[in-house]
């Protein structure tokens, strides 16, 4: 069993002064060995944030973030596989009236292809995603 992380796991992290490598290594400390990835719809909001930042330390302390990221952890793309079963999981649960961004829809529905929990800070929406186990970090 593994861990995607959700990008509020990753934009904590930031907040509190770590760098990608440490906030691994907290993660590991707190979860033990496992297997441990991101979305690339996680790399897309990161992104966002990047392009954000209110000042040019922050905005290079960002990138290093995400280019260490990067670095550490797989990344996993949306596959034909993953977007016909996230559009089927978005339609059942839109016609009982139950709407998830479609962000952390995408990045739920990769930790299940792959059998997967989501860790995140915020499991608001990832809890409305049928199956997926979360972990809150």
């Amino acid at each position: 069993m593994g861990i995607i992380l959700d990008s509020s796991v990753l934009v904590a992290a930031e907040r509190r002064g770590q760098n990608a490598h440490e906030m691994l290594a907290s993660i590991s400390l707190q979860l033990g060995e496992t297997d441990i990835a991101i979305s690339v719809v996680t790399l897309i909001e990161l992104a966002h944030g990047v392009a954000r930042a209110d000042t040019p330390d922050r905005k290079a302390k960002r990138e290093r973030f995400v280019q260490e990221l990067m670095s550490a952890l797989p990344v996993h793309p949306i596959t034909p596989t993953l977007a016909l079963r996230t559009g089927q999981i978005d339609g059942e649960n839109q016609a009982q009236g139950i709407r998830i961004p479609l962000a952390d829809l995408l990045i739920g529905v990769t930790a299940l292809e792959l059998g997967y929990n989501v860790a995140t800070a915020n499991v608001r929406h990832f809890q409305l995603v049928p199956g997926l186990s979360l972990v809150r970090l």
